[in-house]
């Protein structure tokens, strides 16, 4: 089973915050896969369906951003498989990258979320597959988390649609094809990745 874990907040007060992207994406994919992320366990909403002919579960973790490894190590726990066949994407914003540049990797640091950095400590490790989103600011901000928690501007709503598409795009092929290939194509220019 591929648990596809989309990080935000919960709450309508956060829902159309740059934070929340890995939440929006999965609810993309589910109105896509028609797959109902409402199941309420390891204080997360689940769905599970099927994505490129791999069982996953949707996941969005109701945990608030900063606790989001207690949902991901409750889902793993509960798994009987061995730890070794536990598969995991992490869908996150990303403040280092531009608005709707996307970029794949095989497993690496937090690189300053905290969400990451709580699935990190709270499964043991940092090998799982992450999609991060970017959301970096156009110009200098002096406050990083007012700003990850504002919502988006009415440009990037107008943006939005497009930057889910590639994003779920690029799910698709990590699934059927493999990390390094989605990485080949999907982590150079956004248009290029089409």
């Amino acid at each position: 089973m591929l648990l596809i874990v989309g990080l935000g907040n919960p709450g309508v007060e956060y829902e159309w915050s740059r934070h929340n992207l890995g939440f929006m994406l999965i609810d993309k994919l589910a109105r896509d896969l028609r797959i109902e992320v409402r199941r309420r366990e390891c204080k997360a909403l689940v769905g599970p369906g099927v994505f490129e002919g791999s069982e996953v579960q949707l996941v969005k973790p109701q945990t608030f951003m900063n606790l989001s490894g207690d949902a991901v190590s409750c889902l793993f726990a509960k798994e009987q498989s061995a730890a070794a066949d536990r598969k995991l994407i992490v869908i996150s914003d990303d403040l280092a990258l531009p608005f709707g540049k996307i970029r794949i990797r095989a497993r690496g640091s937090a690189g300053g979320h905290n969400g990451l950095k709580s699935i990190i400590g709270a499964i043991g490790t940092d090998e799982f597959i992450r999609l991060r989103i970017g959301i970096q600011p156009e110009h200098s901000v002096t406050n990083a988390k007012r700003f990850v928690l504002d919502p988006l501007t009415k440009a990037a709503r107008a943006e939005l649609d497009n930057v889910l598409e590639r994003s779920a795009e690029a799910l698709g092929a990590i699934i059927k094809d493999g990390v390094l290939k989605a990485m080949s194509i999907y982590n150079s220019d956004p248009d290029t990745a089409r």
